[in-house]
């Protein structure tokens, strides 16, 4: 049949039930992402007749002698069209993997669609901006800043991949098709827990295009986690490829690899599998108990798990003075036991890894992950390999929050093409997202909390278990991390942490925004709030009272060490402008008869990651006057690729078009432990800033010996150097140092200051139904200089946005034993457009001693003060504490009438 796709006549033959997205990539039209294929996300969106449909549902046959419009076919990164256009002077997309579907969409609307954004945008979902400058995008407001000369570092600069992100031609992990491209799919188990007594493969391999079956015979003998960390101890070896033991209902029994993805799969039906089922546990307060089903009981000390006799991943155990005393003698106490829910990341681009063997004769893996080094590491781990005969890279990622500092399909590629010597693809299905991928750990807090009746907080304990799930990823590192700036934020002579973290036959959880610190913020946060309200004081003054500052030791389970300290302080100032937001309102008035409260809880949070983060950066001046940067950490939205280019063209006297920027690839730079933990500036581009330093040191010392010049005398700029009268070009420069002029960089991480953030809120609840609406939403945060301010304003709300959906909508939920039943977006609530106001920002006015230009992080932090606030103004308009995570309306009624 004949489709015109993007005013080009084209010949396509569509495959029996083939949808329209399928088949315009099979044209090679990389532009139209997969989100869901189920309608839900809208990042496939294109037009059809001028009509935008999700093409993912859209039957291929239908656009027989129609014209298909894709965001490609709107325009070009030379000639935007106006939309697009509109979407970069708006900096309307963070990691962009949903800004071709919006882009589309919003090039249908009309004015009068203007006021009716929820209802036009609700089939278009992004997970990163928080919509506002979505919003802004469409209604044509400019928030970035035309590069310039002078120093970039502090400007709203537009990302360097803008116009191909809004075209659709900016690469991400899957679009691209090496010739002769094989499929992976995985044969899951249908058991929690069970024992593989035999596979028939027979059937599956005499099937057409079936090239493989692997399974357990076919597993490297070795142990590992798909949680990737610098130090590869901090994590429990418990994990095998294919392993013989199914431990959770998803996990891997078998794998094909096909000539196509449809073969694969049939191959999967096609496997006759003999099972042994086991006996399994689901509550990891019965996996606690004495005769528990073990998880991990064939475990040895050398997998580093703390007891899997008793289904004990790690523990914890600390404090200091004596709380039961002060508890005693206090004039206030207050206790509860808090739970948080399974989330789900939901990154619009799923896990995905397309490997060969290159020319080289190395393995390559393309893959959509934070960490390529760390992959890298651990792929010639697990296969016995040396690290020059293994690169990983990654294009532009469709974003992470943590669900990418796993290996999730990286080991299934790399097994495939050493046995078969051809490229294969392996990706997840958004179901596998759900079903399969780590999730954030469940938590169960209890809090105890005690003051005296001048304010002053004399006790805070807490006790908390984490349902690791199956696999122990992460566990140790969530535990430990969940434990720390959520007490360490409180002055207090009397602490108590008792934590654990336990196996169970659930999904497993991993790394998820905040790492742990969301979760018991927001018990901690919740029970402070209702001590204040038993001391009759001000929340905002309760705080004051209590916070640390500067002088003060770090305290929670332990005394931190001295690698951790105060580069700046700007808590007080957070307390500030948050307060003062509230105070001033923002004329949003309730519904009548709705009942009103206010709600605030404070954050704070190392800027780097403990135990190792390493970054190496290199910076070239090339024979036409441009710089070539090269970092390890990779872009998935979080900005640094902006951030990278202000810092080197700021200390490099030039313009930052004259940037290009190669990352996120093992054969780019030496080492870079990777984008997690908010380092991307505060690690990676503290390197980056040494090598920018170093060049510029060399740059001025060949100039001053052209000229004869002291090196104080000479200033660079974007096209030379200026010594007194003579002036020296950069090529002149170049040609006198051999042709070659290359600096280096690195940071050790260490060492780390602290991030803070206030979140506050004031809420309307109409008490029949328990519907909660947000009449304001505020965040104040110390981010030290703000490298970018329109982008780190994004990062704040996107981080609002998620903790909005965290604290209100989404939910992982099982049936029990060990399925898990939300398994698309659609039964999940991913918030929408009409689902997330707009978050006011205000920035502390602060100079971190630590990071490059007095930059901090300011990516984790923002989610985690924002499902406490939410609760706690929920407390303030109806009287109701909600202890459970999320706070559904179900919730909020239910809780009226107890």
């Amino acid at each position: 049949m004949l489709v015109g796709i993007n005013g080009t006549p084209t010949e396509c033959s569509p495959r029996p039930g083939q949808c329209l997205r399928t088949m315009l990539r099979d044209h090679a039209h990389f532009e139209v992402k997969k989100g869901c294929d189920a309608g839900d996300c809208g990042a496939c969106s294109v037009l059809v007749d001028g009509e935008p449909v999700h093409s993912c549902i859209f039957p291929a046959y239908r656009a027989a002698e129609k014209e298909v419009t894709t965001v490609a076919g709107l325009g070009t990164p030379d000639d935007l069209h106006p939309v697009q256009r509109r979407f970069v002077d708006a900096g309307g997309f963070q990691c962009g993997f949903c800004t071709a579907g919006m882009v589309v969409t919003a090039s249908t609307l009309s004015e009068d669609d203007l006021t009716e954004l929820p209802e036009r945008l609700k089939g278009n979902l992004c997970r990163c901006t928080g919509y506002r400058s979505i919003d802004d995008a469409v209604h044509g407001v400019v928030n970035t800043e035309k590069p310039t000369e002078g120093p970039s570092a502090g400007r709203s600069l537009s990302a360097p991949a803008a116009t191909r992100i809004v075209t659709g031609t900016e690469p991400y992990t899957l679009d691209f098709a090496p010739t002769g491209l094989l499929h992976a799919s995985v044969l899951q188990s249908p058991h929690s827990h069970a024992r593989v007594l035999s596979i028939d493969a027979s059937a599956a391999e005499a099937l057409p295009g079936v090239r493989l079956v692997l399974t357990s015979a076919d597993s490297p003998d070795r142990v590992f986690s798909t949680a990737r960390h610098d130090q590869r101890a901090d994590d429990p070896d418990d994990t095998r490829l294919i392993d013989t033991v199914m431990r959770f209902r998803g996990q891997r029994v078998a794998v094909v690899v096909a000539e196509s993805l449809a073969a694969a799969e049939a191959g999967c039906r096609a496997l006759v599998v003999d099972y042994e089922v086991l006996p399994a546990v689901f509550d990891p307060g019965d996996a606690s108990l004495i005769g528990a089903p073990l998880v991990h009981g064939d475990k040895g000390p050398e997998s580093r798990i703390a007891d899997p006799a008793r289904n004990l991943v790690a523990e914890l155990h600390g404090g200091i003075g004596d709380v039961d005393a002060a508890v005693a003698d206090a004039d206030a106490v207050v206790s509860g036991h808090f739970r948080t829910q399974r989330i789900q990341h939901v990154h619009l681009e799923t896990h995905g890894t397309i490997g060969w063997i290159d020319d080289e004769g190395r393995l390559t893996l393309r893959t959509s992950t934070q960490v390529p080094f760390l992959v890298r590491d651990e792929i010639c781990e697990i296969f016995g390999v040396e690290r020059e005969k293994v690169r990983v890279f990654t294009a532009r990622v469709g974003g992470g929050f943590g669900g990418k500092q796993e290996l999730l399909t990286e080991d299934v590629v790399a097994l495939a093409v050493l046995k078969t010597g051809s490229p294969v693809q392996f990706e997840f299905t958004r179901k596998d997202e759900f079903t399969v991928a780590p999730c954030r750990h469940p938590f169960r807090v209890d809090v105890t909390a005690a003051a005296t009746a001048d304010g002053t907080l004399t006790a805070l304990a807490v006790d908390i278990v984490t349902d690791a799930g199956a696999y122990g990823n992460h566990s140790p590192g969530v535990m430990f991390h969940g434990c720390g700036e959520s007490v360490a934020i409180y002055r207090c002579a009397n602490k108590r942490v008792d934590a654990k973290s336990v196996y169970t036959n659930n999904i497993p959880s991993g790394a998820f925004r905040g790492y742990g610190l969301g979760q018991v913020i927001f018990a901690v946060e919740s029970a402070l709030d209702d001590l204040a309200r038993e001391l009759d004081l001000d929340p905002f003054e309760f705080r004051r009272r209590n916070v640390v500052v500067p002088g003060d030791p770090l305290v929670a389970a332990h005394v931190e060490g001295e690698d951790l300290m105060f580069g700046s302080y700007g808590l007080d100032q957070c307390l500030d402008l948050a307060e003062q937001a509230l105070r001033s309102g923002n004329g949003v008035s309730a519904p009548a008869g709705w009942k009103v409260g206010e709600g605030m809880a404070v954050a704070m949070i190392a800027t780097i990651p403990p135990r190792g983060h390493f970054s190496d950066a290199s910076i070239a001046l090339l024979a036409d006057g441009r710089y070539r940067v090269r970092v390890g950490t990779a872009e998935f939205g979080n900005g640094t690729t902006t951030v990278h280019t202000q810092i080197a063209a700021t200390e490099l006297c030039t313009t930052p078009e004259r940037i290009i920027v190669v990352q996120s690839d093992t054969d780019a730079t030496t080492y870079d432990t990777g984008a997690f933990g908010s380092a991307g500036t505060v690690v990676a581009g503290k390197a980056l800033y040494a090598a920018a330093r170093s060049l510029s040191a060399q740059i001025l010392g060949v100039a001053a010996g052209i000229t004869g010049c002291t090196a104080d005398a000479c200033t660079l700029g974007p096209e030379g150097v200026q010594c007194t009268a003579h002036f020296v070009s950069l090529s002149d420069v170049l040609a006198a140092a051999g042709g070659i002029l290359v600096a280096e960089g690195d940071s050790g991480g260490v060492p780390r200051s602290l991030a803070f953030n206030v979140q506050a809120f004031r809420v309307a609840v109409e008490e029949s139904t328990g519907t909660v609406e947000i009449l304001q939403s505020i965040q104040s945060a110390d981010a030290g200089t703000v490298m970018n301010p329109q982008q780190c304003r994004g990062q704040v709300e996107g981080g609002v946005a998620q903790g909005i959906g965290s604290a209100l909508y989404e939910e992982i939920r099982t049936d029990g034993a060990g399925s898990v039943t939300t398994d698309s977006i659609r039964s999940y609530h991913v918030p929408q457009f009409a689902d997330i106001p707009r978050t006011e920002v205000y920035f502390a006015d602060t100079y971190d001693q630590l990071g490059p230009f007095g930059a901090k992080s300011m990516s984790e932090s923002p989610y985690n003060p924002v499902a406490p606030a939410l609760a706690n103004a929920i407390k303030d308009a109806v009287g109701s504490r909600l202890y459970e995570l999320p706070l559904s309306s179900e919730r909020v009624w239910r809780s009226l009438g107890s």
